[in-house]
């Protein structure tokens, strides 16, 4: 019964991230300037970074000048992409032909680019990837099937898939919290702070016939919960542009507020030919650029 148990999570975790792999998805990106709570696309500066029928998403910015991101083979091996901005070249951070890497972020320490990879065996766990391209390492080995997570104080805070799924940060290896179930895709830490924020599928309200969800931060040091508001209706993808403006997508629009107000804003759209849906994004202050990724029509 217990193995029975262990299949059945490992298949859900495959399949959350199959099924999203059947649709074609580019990264676009585009400038935008940023004046105290409001933003503005820069026309003309739209730039696709990858125009293929394959599935390349999860973008994040590991440098001032570099974009990893998750990108599917022919075959449908999913490897960790860099992108120069720089440069325009792109680079295999891995190339692996019997698993896949999904969801690259930079850590802490900024030595290693960590991925979720779906293992030959089909176990799905947390490993770090060297940016000087040495030798990966396996960070948790008994925290599995990992689905999404974010960094604190070198430390993963995880989305571990199951029934329900369960939201974890280990403070040490005696010590994994479950800070909360039944979370969203979508967890961001909190620019300078101690906070993690995440989606609260337990916590919704309707809105002109469509759902939204609670977003809710936790700090890891003090641990409290926080409360910012709900979702866009229709969508749960967001990402912190500041320490205190979120930013999502719906549809070819963007909308920001602050994350102690109620109401987006919307702070324009991207119209691009044969494109539909903003989902997962990414923002360099530095380089004063967004990435989004875009469905392919």
């Amino acid at each position: 019964m217990i193995l029975k148990k262990i299949i059945l999570l490992i298949y859900i975790s495959i399949v959350s991230h199959a099924v999203e792999s059947q649709t074609s998805y580019d990264l676009i990106a585009v400038d935008i300037k940023k004046s105290g709570s409001k933003i503005a696309i820069i026309e003309g500066t739209e730039l696709k970074i990858t125009d293929r029928k394959e599935y390349d998403n999860q973008p994040d910015f590991i440098n001032e000048k570099q974009l990893a991101f998750s990108a599917a083979d022919e075959n449908g091996n999913h490897d960790i992409i860099i992108y120069n901005f720089e440069s325009g070249k792109f680079t295999n951070l891995t190339k692996t032909p019997n698993q896949s890497e999904y969801s690259p972020s930079i850590t802490d320490c900024g030595l290693f680019v960590s991925a979720i990879t779906v293992e030959q065996d089909g176990k799905q766990r947390l490993w770090l990837y060297p940016t000087n391209f040495g030798e990966p390492e396996l960070l948790y080995d008994d925290i599995l099937p990992v689905g999404y997570y974010d960094w604190y104080d070198n430390k993963a805070a995880m989305f571990v898939l199951g029934q329900p799924n369960q939201f974890v940060y280990p403070y040490s290896k005696s010590e994994i919290l479950t800070i909360s179930q039944n979370i969203g895709r979508s967890i961001q830490k909190r620019p300078k702070s101690s906070i993690v924020a995440f989606v609260d599928k337990n916590d919704t309200k309707e809105i002109a016939g469509e759902k939204a969800f609670a977003i809710k931060g936790f700090d890891l040091e003090k641990r409290i919960f926080e409360n910012y508001g709900y979702t866009l209706p229709g969508a749960e993808d967001f990402i912190w542009l500041d320490k205190n403006l979120l930013l999502m997508g719906k549809g070819n629009a963007l909308f920001v507020r602050k994350a102690n107000q109620e109401d987006w804003e919307s702070s324009g759209f991207l119209q691009i030919k044969d494109y539909q849906n903003i989902s997962r994004m990414a923002f360099s202050a530095k380089l004063k650029k967004l990435v989004v990724v875009m469905e392919r029509k």
